[in-house]
């Protein structure tokens, strides 16, 4: 997180093609974040599922601010 931070406060020297790079990597772990819980609510029951909808949201959340750096 803290790096996500240091990223976004950084946001105003980067270059275009830096923030397409942001960008992708956003896209790339919102894509993973909605494969991995729709793999937990689908195929696991218990506290796996649990764990896997709990690091689902962590990635949907750096994604979002990886996506936040790219629009600044």
């Amino acid at each position: 997180m803290y790096l996500m931070f240091q990223a976004f406060t950084a946001a105003a020297k980067l270059d275009g093609m830096m923030k397409m790079w942001f960008s992708f990597i956003g896209m790339g772990l919102m894509i993973v974040s909605a494969v991995l819980i729709y793999f937990a609510r689908s195929k696991t029951k218990g506290w796996i599922r649990v764990i896997l909808t709990i690091v689902s949201v962590i990635i949907l959340i750096y994604g979002c601010g990886f996506e936040l750096v790219a629009l600044t």
